[in-house]
């Protein structure tokens, strides 16, 4: 009985300095693919070819960042502010929270402005979908009690306000 074996690209080796400037490529070329978040790169020189192909796992990296962020930060910086005594609007899910529709876009209300029953504050940004806070009653809004773009939980004070 005959065996025939196949070698796959991998298994066979090169001379021992071209080994070291392959192996120099492929680190500039994985350092290029991370620097410019590619997943895949091919590359061609001569008889070299070289194929680079990153995974990602099936996981919304944004959200985890910022809570990841949030969590380094509150163990090092000061908590959030005290507690505010006066009437505020609450957190109702946990999220990220949002001034404005966009970056570019003016916050929806600032510190001052008077705001109707039933107007948006903000926006709650919760596994991708942006949910609206909308006032519950007629009000003058005293304080942005959170910075844009940071995680809050569910009935976290969001403004501090003074019902009408």
């Amino acid at each position: 009985m005959k065996r025939t074996v196949k070698k796959s690209p991998v298994a066979v080796k090169a001379a021992p300095a071209r080994d070291t400037a392959a192996l120099e490529e492929i680190k500039t070329l994985y350092g290029f693919m991370q620097k410019n978040s590619l997943e895949t790169i091919d590359y061609a020189s001569g008889e070299t070819h070289i194929r680079l192909v990153r995974k990602r796992p099936n996981v919304i990296p944004v959200p985890v960042l910022q809570t990841v962020q949030a969590q380094t930060q509150a163990s090092s910086a000061p908590a959030r502010p005290a507690e505010y005594a006066g009437d505020t609007v609450n957190s109702p899910l946990q999220g990220i929270f949002f001034r404005a529709a966009s970056p570019s876009s003016p916050p929806f209300v600032r510190e001052g402005d008077t705001v109707k029953k039933g107007q948006v504050l903000c926006l709650i940004e919760a596994m991708k979908v942006f949910n609206e806070v909308k006032a519950e009653f007629d009000c003058k809004v005293n304080k942005v009690l959170i910075d844009n773009g940071k995680p809050v939980k569910s009935g976290e004070k969001l403004f501090a306000v003074e019902k009408r």
